[in-house]
């Protein structure tokens, strides 16, 4: 992981000059992968590279604890505003996500179809763990089962939360 205390003031002076603070997320302008802002920097005759959102925490508070990971609490990977970011554990960043992941048919977290019952199955993983929700005859109520489990499993659901 990068060192973050190499970083100069002339280096966050030319950090801060990618960054777009006119709305509310402060919008990362110069090169990103994968949505998430990144910076390359010549350190000891190399090239190092910083990830956007973790220098915006560092400048902010001093420090990121070792291990943990910076969580985009607005849910937008180019923001750097370090009021949209807190440090997490891995775990508690992947409970705050927000919708389907990519394969899934139905649109919704957590909810399938499942063909041999002819209802949406609801589920939610946690800690690695599957846990069955239910089978239910709407999508609706297979959502609102999804939800309701991940609020009682996860601390970090702020999606949910605001629903």
């Amino acid at each position: 992981m990068e060192n973050l205390s190499t970083l100069s003031e002339a280096d966050l002076d030319r950090f801060w000059s990618h960054v777009d603070r006119t709305g509310t997320c402060w919008e990362w302008t110069a090169s990103k992968y994968r949505g998430y802002g990144q910076m390359v920097l010549r350190k000891d005759g190399r090239q190092v590279k910083f990830i956007a959102h973790r220098v915006s925490y560092w400048a902010s508070n001093g420090h990121i604890t070792e291990s943990m990971s910076i969580d985009h609490v607005c849910h937008n990977r180019g923001c750097v505003n370090p009021d949209h970011l807190r440090e997490t554990t891995v775990k508690q960043n992947n409970e705050n996500l927000i919708g389907a992941q990519a394969r899934n048919v139905s649109g919704v977290r957590g909810v399938t179809w499942h063909h041999p019952t002819q209802l949406w199955r609801s589920r939610v993983i946690h800690n690695r763990q599957e846990h069955m929700v239910g089978y239910f005859r709407t999508i609706e109520e297979a959502e609102a089962a999804a939800v309701a489990k991940r609020l009682e499993l996860f601390t970090h659901n702020d999606a949910d939360r605001v629903a």
